[in-house]
């Protein structure tokens, strides 16, 4: 006779119910290497029947493992080849159409968000992936569910100024060409620094080119579940009791995130991919990582400590997560989006969060500079300034970093900005009224570091 243990049942279902426990999104990578063709014709074509192939029973076995387990799974996704490679065999390169062919077929497969309208140009760019950045604007403008990522530094190659310029302009010109729904085309629209290939979250995810035909990853997060965590603790507890107690939890969340992955990948006959185990939030009460930080002892997130937390709290949640899977991928820690973060977007509300300091705790977290809302007006010198020093972080300390800012049109300091779901809201910030164009357009290469030569 099974013997159940009742507390580890009751507490699941304070996890799911109570702290807003959910399998973030279920990721479905699609390579679209044997999608080449001469004719865009052909192209979309292909890569409408391998999609339809691959995930026309996506949602429907998501939704079958979301009831037979009771666990929210909050969005259903797809990532492919980044679209720069696939289009440039075109010998007409409309990536327009391409953008079309992929939005349209993931409304028909119910997903909501299909990531890869992507290119990597670290070192340089290709005819191909000059035609995929210019096109983003307009790509982003005439889709509902396209998202768009460009990696512009590695530490092993250093930063691509011009193409950090290049981006600066796109990143305008997506906002204002949507500036009917406040500039929603700059935030589904990321700049990266080692972007990865297994990541299952947007606006970042595409399949990287050394991952099989298809795979399912998965996205696990539980901000709420770790600040329930913490306040169980006493409030005189020490530093190493807080980790622990983090990594006690986070081993339970991904746990929970190994058996979703495997069954639906099962149920799709696919293999299992990666548990991207990262604490992202939502504008919901009480699933908010700056909440995590209140939890800890600190007054408000931007507190003076607030980077040590959040140092302490994205180690402390990779090292239960590993513990848990031998999968464990993607970017994995904690996510600091302002839009979608109802903790933080009281902090910057209040002042108590500047730009600045979002800046010093991307030196930490799991990504960098998130959903946030700046003037319209703000020169696009400014932003390629801002993207390179986050590409900058990314590059000397090894790690993934990001930026997604948003210049909404028309709108100022003091104003704000509703996209709604998980994109969320923001308060439009402050940003410095120093000139950075002198110094970004002398373009050319940031060379790597030193520490790049390790082979």
């Amino acid at each position: 006779m099974t013997v159940f243990d009742e507390n580890l049942i009751i507490e699941t279902i304070n996890m799911i119910k109570l702290y807003n426990f959910d399998i973030r999104t279920v990721t479905m990578a699609i390579s679209l290497r044997d999608c080449f063709s001469e004719n865009i014709n052909t192209v979309c074509d292909k890569i409408q029947f391998k999609l339809d192939k691959y995930a026309k029973n996506l949602v429907k076995y998501a939704n079958e493992i979301e009831n037979d387990y009771s666990i929210p799974i909050v969005n259903k996704r797809i990532a492919v080849t980044p679209i720069s490679i696939v289009g440039e065999s075109c010998s007409q390169k409309d990536y327009v159409k391409i953008a079309q062919v992929l939005d349209k077929s993931a409304k028909n497969l119910g997903i909501d968000f299909i990531g890869g309208f992507s290119a990597l140009v670290e070192k340089g760019f290709t005819v191909g992936d000059l035609g995929l950045i210019e096109s983003i604007p307009e790509a982003l403008a005439t889709t509902e569910r396209l998202c768009s990522s460009v990696n512009v530094a590695t530490s092993k190659a250093g930063i691509n100024m011009d193409a950090i310029l290049k981006m600066s302009e796109i990143i305008k010109q997506s906002a204002e060409m949507t500036a009917d729904k406040d500039g929603i085309g700059a935030a589904k629209l990321v700049c990266f620094c080692n972007s990865v290939g297994d990541n299952p979250f947007m606006a970042g995810a595409y399949c990287g080119y050394g991952e099989p035909d298809c795979a399912l990853n998965i996205g696990v997060s539980g901000p709420g579940v770790v600040k329930a965590a913490i306040s169980d603790l006493h409030k005189d507890a020490d530093m190493g009791t807080l980790a622990n107690k983090i990594k006690q939890t986070a081993y339970k969340i991904t746990g929970t995130g190994e058996l979703v992955g495997r069954k639906l990948a099962e149920k799709l006959n696919i293999p299992f991919g990666v548990i991207d185990l990262s604490l992202a939030p939502t504008p919901a009460v009480g699933d908010s990582v700056a909440e995590i930080f209140q939890a800890m002892g600190l007054e408000h997130a931007g507190a003076h400590g607030t980077t040590a937390a959040l140092a302490m709290l994205n180690d402390s949640v990779k090292k239960g997560g590993i513990m848990a899977t031998s999968y464990i991928g993607g970017l994995s820690g904690a996510f600091i989006p302002v839009s979608e973060d109802a903790g933080m977007i009281e902090a910057v509300s209040n002042g108590h969060l500047t730009f600045d300091k979002l800046e010093a705790m991307t030196c930490v977290c799991s990504v960098g500079l998130d959903m946030i809302a700046i003037p319209g007006d703000t020169p696009s010198t400014t932003i390629a300034g801002m993207i390179a020093d986050e590409m900058a972080i990314g590059m000397i300390n090894k790690k993934t970093t990001a930026t997604r800012i948003i210049p909404v049109p028309n709108k100022k300091v003091g104003d704000n900005v509703v996209y709604g779901g998980l994109l969320g809201e923001a308060p439009i910030m402050e940003v410095g009224n120093l000139s950075s164009a002198n110094f970004v357009n002398r373009g050319g290469h940031i060379p790597a570091p030193i520490h790049s030569l390790n082979n």
